[in-house]
């Protein structure tokens, strides 16, 4: 992984934690549904960039890598890898 986007993958990270912790604190509160829910959204949100700032990385560092290769197995590999990944980051 690069570490500029380490940097800032992990403070998205940090940033979806504090929000979750947030959430539990307004849900023992007992704050209003749609106020919890926003943050519940900001929270998917954070996490949604970490991890497209993730597969970006990944695909620039490691598949680069990988999608030059000689070796057919391991494009493949690569290949099925981010079919699996997109699949389990797009499920609803």
């Amino acid at each position: 992984m690069q570490l500029e986007n380490r940097k800032e993958i992990l403070l998205s990270i940090k940033k979806a934690t504090g929000t979750i912790k947030k959430v539990e604190k307004l849900i023992e509160d007992d704050v209003y549904c749609a106020n919890i829910a926003q943050q519940i959204n900001a929270a998917i949100g954070l996490l949604k960039s970490a991890n497209n700032k993730l597969l970006e990385s990944h695909i620039k560092c490691c598949g680069a890598k990988k999608l030059l290769s000689k070796n057919k197995k391991e494009i493949d590999e690569f290949v099925k890898e981010l079919i699996r990944v997109r699949d389990v980051s797009t499920r609803k």
